[in-house]
């Protein structure tokens, strides 16, 4: 019986084999499945792992042993991909808030999709966003032809759907304009998933999802001439009236997005950047005439927004500058009179950090809170800044509470080591902990010991998100 691989040192190890993985399909020009089908007869081998799936020994073999034996052409270090990747490993020091915050291009967290799924789906923080969003619905005024609401990071569509879901139950009766900004492939798929349902109870939206940047998503264009005419543009008109019809066609979309949706690292400033940027419209075919004044064209599209949602839109040890200038400045011009920018950040001193403080004491990734972070706008924006009303609220208001799911009394009673794990994942991921950290402290158990002290001392694992508001006067 062959050993279980699940994989070593779970999500770290599986996150490098997975980057190995990528790098070589990259070098190769091949799709992941095509990878999956001559690696291992498996053409959806790669979409089960990044998912968590457990593999053999045996099956780690191969697919390095295929890697070494097929170098990709033009690439005559690829012999030694796994070498390279080693010692880039080995040569990196070890990360320190400073340096991260300062811009260490090799430092990517947040696009861990193990810890970034485990997280998601083991904690309720998009829940609690949703609903701290349907709260500033009540204070929206918006206007003909159509609400318009901008999702600043869709990831995999939870916190949009709900929202989408609230509008619905305030204004059933009103156009719907809705654009999503997401750069990863893997999280527009499961965005788009939850969407059929959402043409059905309103058929009277249009949904827009692109992977332009945060200067150029709300207007729909790039504001570089090169990357204005490669700009890729599809308007899919969806037929039929049920929920069934909509998620055949739209998963019918999925050639589209594996061919315009792709993303590589820059190496200028280690952030994702895209292929070719991409437009995506979505609208019922039989709802054309009654969305004519809603439909967005290329060119013509406009950055009048009723509601931004900026949640978690960058990393917390991200310099203050990018987060104003690169981020929140160009959404707050995206608002129309009367709209509202919810901005949602981590904000530390939680349990979670307790975890993260008895591993590393020094520490603090939380640093610029929500009154230095709209102090900072206000001075971004210049002379614009008098159009706008920055709140950044009390804590009473602000402070979002969201909890680690368990099942009754899993916490304070038996913990198991899957809790223990996933609460761990959910410590380092909010704390934004780097591989390279990781892989010094996850040698013995001591970090899950840590993990069920702090759980058993609080009765549970729950974690602090700061919320602030900017809205446009008139």
């Amino acid at each position: 019986m062959e050993d279980a691989y699940a994989p070593p040192g779970t999500l770290d190890d599986a996150a490098r084999l997975l980057t190995e993985i990528t790098d070589y399909c990259r070098l190769a020009g091949l799709a992941e499945s095509t990878f999956g089908k001559l690696a291992v007869n498996d053409g959806k081998f790669v979409s089960r792992l990044r998912d968590g799936g457990r593999i053999t020994t045996h099956t780690l073999q191969r697919i390095r042993s295929f890697i070494a034996a097929h170098p990709p052409e033009g690439d005559p270090e690829s012999r030694s991909l796994f070498v390279r990747h080693r010692r880039a490993a080995a040569t990196q020091a070890p990360a320190r808030s400073e340096g991260i915050a300062a811009g260490d291009k090799s430092f990517r967290f947040f696009d861990n999709r193990q810890k970034y799924l485990m997280f998601v789906n083991t904690c309720s923080e998009k829940w609690r966003v949703a609903e701290r969003a349907g709260q500033v619905l009540e204070s929206l005024k918006p206007r003909p032809p159509a609400i318009r609401l901008f999702d600043a990071g869709v990831g995999d569509g939870t916190v949009l759907a709900r929202v989408m879901r609230a509008l619905h139950q305030r204004y059933a009766t009103f156009p719907f304009y809705v654009v999503g900004k997401e750069i990863s492939l893997e999280d527009v798929r499961l965005a788009m998933e939850k969407m059929p349902d959402r043409f059905v109870e309103h058929p009277a939206t249009v949904l827009i999802l692109t992977n332009l940047n945060y200067a150029d998503a709300p207007a729909l264009m790039p504001h570089s001439l090169t990357a204005a005419t490669s700009l890729v543009w599809h308007e899919a008109k969806l037929s039929g009236s049920t929920a069934y019809d909509f998620e055949e066609q739209i998963t019918g979309l999925q050639s589209f997005l594996s061919e315009n949706w792709r993303a590589n690292v820059s190496p200028a400033t280690g952030q994702l950047v895209y292929d070719r940027p991409a437009v995506l419209v979505l609208y019922r075919e039989d709802h054309r005439f009654l969305l004519d004044q809603v439909i967005a064209r290329r060119g013509g599209a406009r950055a009048e927004y009723d509601l931004v949602l900026a949640s978690q839109p960058y990393r917390a040890l991200a310099p203050l500058e990018f987060k104003v200038e690169r981020v929140l400045a160009p959404l707050a011009r995206a608002l129309r009179p009367g709209g509202r920018l919810l901005g949602i950040q981590s904000h530390g001193d939680d349990p979670g950090m307790e975890i993260i403080h008895a591993i590393w004491p020094e520490e603090n990734p939380f640093t610029q809170d929500r009154h230095t972070v709209l102090r900072a706008l206000e001075q971004a924006l210049g002379e614009d800044a008098r159009q706008f009303a920055f709140e950044p609220g009390t804590d009473e208001h602000s402070l979002l509470r969201y909890d680690m799911h368990a099942l009754p009394g899993e916490m304070l009673e038996s913990i198991g080591t899957s809790t223990l794990f996933a609460a761990w994942n959910a410590a380092i991921y909010v704390g934004q902990i780097d591989d390279t950290r990781l892989e010094a402290v996850m040698g013995d158990r001591r970090y899950l010991d840590v993990t069920r002290e702090v759980i058993r001392h609080h009765g549970g694992l729950w974690f602090w998100d700061e919320t602030f508001v900017v809205s446009r006067k008139g």
